[in-house]
């Protein structure tokens, strides 16, 4: 596959392509709030994102803003699962190794169990009926029952696992981060069937899935996305992205692939005639989770803004510059 990333002329632009370059943020709704933020997840029965910050979950109405719940007491919150056909969504806490249960409806905590140490990722498989969650430290994945929250096993990734997608067929894919790979998943079996490298890409982290062509797409930190053959098991190419990426999602509709970067672009993959083509849309620094509505094709994506990095001192030389309070904000982009 070549790639083009150069200016294309205006007939060698497919759908796809036009609609790539059309993004741009529509709306920025103010939030607020204290603390650092992770993972974003859009319901699409409940029109409602959740948004993991720091010891909670954030409920928000995208389309006004309006913050209408918080699901608390979750120990360095990371990622939000969401179980329709039973009714329960699921947050892990990387810091106290937990996965919190809760109705989606009353949005009220059902329990919470023990994944693992950096309980990070997390996934809903329609087909097993599980929650799958990767835990970075322990380079493993936990599994519980979907309708009850009971663990039901964990699987050894023997590498430091980063997130995963379901093909809705009884595999699983997650990119390695440690290693630079993605591991196939026997969902059922609960066991690694396979698993390839990525390289040039190297810390892969967000991960989406086109299921009617088995392509899977990889955010890397080395400022590229992966684009994968599921069935072959093997890499295709690589497509320049911006820095700091920590989300990719696909939208089966409009064929486009999306990269969140920390650089405060968003990354839109395109493909005409087997050529691959990027655009990029101005977001906000920091903006490097999403998430995608499918019926209307808007990316969600949050930020703040930050004040000046304070002095290196012995022991943190790259001390993080702190957030203004009152600036964390939710940011919506229209196609």
């Amino acid at each position: 596959m070549k790639i083009l990333v150069a200016a294309l002329t205006a007939a060698a632009l497919s759908l796809g392509a036009l609609g790539a370059r059309a993004y741009h943020v529509a709306t920025t709704f103010v939030l607020g709030g204290d603390g650092g933020w992770d993972y974003v997840a859009f319901d699409t029965l409940g029109q409602r994102l959740f948004i993991a910050r720091a010891t909670r979950v954030m409920v928000v109405r995208p389309e006004t803003g309006k913050v209408i719940a918080e699901i608390p007491n979750i120990g360095g919150a990371h990622g939000i699962a969401i179980a329709d056909e039973f009714g329960h969504g699921f947050a892990t806490g990387g810091r106290d190794s937990s996965v919190t249960m809760f109705d989606l409806k009353s949005l009220a905590i059902l329990r919470k169990v023990t994944a693992a140490p950096d309980a990070d990722a997390v996934l809903y498989d329609p087909v097993t009926k599980r929650v799958f969650t990767f835990n970075g430290d322990s380079k493993s994945s936990s599994v519980f029952d979907a309708k009850t929250g009971d663990k039901v096993g964990t699987i050894d990734l023997k590498s430091g696992p980063e997130f995963g997608v379901s093909d809705f067929a009884g595999k699983l894919y997650v990119n390695l981060e440690d290693e630079g790979a993605i591991a196939e998943i026997d969902a059922r079996a609960m066991t690694v069937t396979r698993r390839w490298p990525l390289a040039p890409c190297k810390s892969p982290t967000g991960l989406a899935i086109d299921r009617e062509r088995h392509l899977l797409f990889s955010g890397c930190r080395s400022k590229v996305m992966a684009i994968s053959d599921a069935a072959a098991g093997k890499l295709l190419t690589t497509l320049p992205i911006g820095a700091g990426v920590d989300a990719a999602v696909y939208d089966a509709d409009t064929k486009l692939a999306f990269a969140s970067n920390g650089d405060g672009t968003l990354s839109v993959l395109s493909e005409s005639g087997g050529q691959w083509n990027v655009a990029t849309v101005q977001t906000m620094p920091g903006a490097r989770t999403m998430a995608l509505d499918p019926k209307t094709h808007r990316i969600f994506t949050v930020s703040a803004k930050f004040g000046p990095a304070p002095a290196a001192t012995p022991g943190n030389e790259r001390p993080r510059p702190p957030m203004i309070p009152g600036t964390f904000s939710l940011l919506v982009l229209d196609p």
